[in-house]
């Protein structure tokens, strides 16, 4: 029997906007979970006591921009919009169905100008203490990695600027290292390069003048910059289109939830940025055991910083750099009493000298290589020299190769695709963090810190809902077995 559909738009309902919110909605689940009168705390010094118009309320504006990021909104207009249409929304506001919901540039407002990075950053510690509370954190094992969100820049409109050659943070601790190491095998050290010349007959030190104007010019590289977005940095990898974009750097516990993320421009290698997230980590969590990292992290300083703090570092098989079609790698043994490296052919090669970089080199007597009948699977070289590097640091990195077969942590490495991979996989595909609408890297650290804000948030909700569910589950399941022990 054909139906035809009602039309009744006009009809008058006295209705409670609370009974139109599903039971088991979203926004009922986080509402129950957290005490968002905390935030007046938060924002009360960037408010005047007795002077102005009347604001809209914080807390309103916070749960709209949270509401953005829940469902992946691309826009603060948009997520006004759909605020001003949608009963769950309004719900969560404490707005009724006739009442006037702030608009887009009043929420855009203040968080541009008046909700600074250390807010944004208390919130983003806020929920975490939640969580803690809950007993759902775990951040004995850390796992940290990076993913780009792409910037809102053109390619085409870049320029070619030089910049200061990004200072690596261990600079010094390396320098004092090399010139010790130097000097244990009689060579003269390095002299600091940004001291002016001292007004003497004698030479510095074994630095040629050459090598130092050399030196000088290399601190400065030239890169695009974009000219819409000076802040992001020009992203190249693999297969991947050519884009300005950020990074977030970011670290995770075992259960998913971001304990800290730093965004820096797209150029900048996980590496380098690792220092400053991983000192943030430990500053906040100090009973981290285990930094569980892919091999962009497998460097000399972050193993032996890891490791001299009493941590061990789970890491991935990094390949090593040979040449082309010669011997293996593992065919060069390092002697560590005689302080020389054996190659293939059984021939000694000689300590020569530790360069800048921290590498000592070891290099062959090209009257021996000269005959060698595997010369071509060794070195190129017309002098007949093999040059072999192994850096000051090496034995951390040993260190970390032996944990790499534990099976405790060999565990623990195959959870990053359920954890940091998983974390990132969320954020892009269901909360919108594939590409920001935002410039400024302090605008999108701070999109970026309220988004995983949102998506801690959210498991934190889901997982008290469960909780409090899971004494009727039981019950439930008691009922069936006692009927039906098969169920057993």
């Amino acid at each position: 029997m054909l139906e035809r559909g009602k039309m009744d738009r006009d009809v008058v309902e006295i209705v409670g906007i609370d009974s139109l919110v599903p039971k088991e909605h979203l926004l009922r689940k986080i509402d129950k979970a957290v005490d968002f009168s905390r935030l007046y705390e938060m924002v009360e010094p960037l408010y005047s006591e007795d002077n102005g118009r009347p604001s809209v309320d914080p807390v309103v504006l916070f749960k709209m921009v949270l509401i953005q990021h829940l469902y992946g909104l691309p826009s603060l207009r948009r997520t006004a919009e759909e605020v001003s249409l949608n009963i769950a929304y309004r719900w969560f506001l404490g707005y009724t169905l006739q009442d006037e919901t702030p608009h887009f540039s009043t929420v855009s407002y203040n968080f541009r100008h008046r909700f600074t990075e250390e807010t944004v950053d208390q919130v983003f510690r806020w929920i975490l203490e939640e969580v803690a509370e809950a007993g759902y954190l775990s951040p004995k094992a850390v796992f940290i990695d990076g993913t780009h969100i792409k910037a809102n820049a053109n390619t085409k409109k870049q320029v070619k600027v030089r910049i200061p050659a990004a200072s690596r943070h261990y600079a010094k601790e390396l320098m004092e290292e090399v010139n010790a190491d130097r000097e244990s095998h009689g060579k003269k050290p390095f002299d600091d390069d940004d001291e002016p010349p001292a007004p003497t007959k004698k030479p510095r030190d074994n630095t040629s003048k050459k090598k130092l104007a050399r030196r000088k010019k290399e601190k400065q590289r030239t890169v695009p910059q974009s000219v819409t977005d000076p802040d992001s940095g020009l992203f190249v990898k693999g297969e991947h289109k050519r884009q300005f974009a950020y990074e977030a750097h970011t670290a995770c516990d075992k259960h998913g939830f971001v304990l800290e993320a730093v965004i820096t421009p797209g150029n900048v290698h996980d590496s380098v940025a690792f220092d400053e997230v991983y000192d943030r980590v430990t500053a906040d969590f100090p009973e981290v055991e285990t930094i569980v990292a892919d091999s962009a992290y497998k460097t000399p300083h972050i193993c032996k910083k890891v490791f001299e703090d009493g941590r061990a570092l789970s890491t991935a098989y990094k390949r090593p750099q040979t040449m082309k079609g010669g011997h293996e790698w593992w065919k060069y043994v390092y002697d560590e009493y005689y302080n020389c490296v054996l190659c293939p052919e059984y021939q000694v090669l000689s300590y020569r000298t530790t360069n800048r970089d921290g590498y000592r080199e070891y290099r062959s007597d090209p009257r021996i290589c000269v005959n060698c009948p595997t010369r071509h699977l060794c070195t190129h070289s017309k002098d007949c020299v093999k040059t072999v590097q192994r850096h000051i640091w090496k034995d951390y990195e040993d260190l970390a190769d032996d944990v790499r077969y534990t099976p405790k942590y060999q565990r623990l490495y195959k959870r990053r695709k359920e954890t940091i991979e998983r974390v990132f996989a969320d954020a892009k595909e269901k909360h919108a963090m594939r590409y920001t609408q935002y410039r400024g890297l302090a605008q999108v650290s701070n999109w970026v810190k309220l988004k995983f804000a949102a998506m801690n948030l959210k498991k934190l909700a889901c997982w008290l809902w469960k909780e409090k569910l899971a004494p009727f589950t039981l019950i439930l399941l008691w009922q069936l077995y006692t009927r039906n022990p098969a169920y057993a």
